[in-house]
């Protein structure tokens, strides 16, 4: 069963948003990180975001948890809100 690790955070400004797409797109995941999905949803005008991280089972979800738990605050896209985990009921792709 999936799982994802659903992380809001507050203080999020477009231009931080803008360089993390270039930092994911251009670099490596962190290292021991294992296979997810992510999406990073933004709402410019409140500067808030939460970024959805998929994983494909526990050990998977439990592993990539630690990892980002761990992440210093530079590299996060902005204040830490809240860390939710939920079942993935349905997934699919129109």
């Amino acid at each position: 069963m999936a799982l994802a690790r659903v992380v809001s955070f507050e203080g999020v400004t477009s231009e931080r948003v803008a360089n993390l797409k270039s930092e994911i797109e251009g670099g490596d995941p962190p290292e021991g990180m294992p296979p997810a999905e992510l999406m990073i949803l933004h709402d410019p005008d409140g500067e808030r975001s939460l970024a959805i991280v998929l994983f494909d089972n526990e050990e998977d979800y439990r592993k990539g948890d630690e990892i980002l738990s761990a992440m210093p605050g530079p590299d996060t896209p902005g204040q830490r809100t809240s860390v939710s985990k939920y079942e993935v009921a349905v997934r699919a792709n129109a």
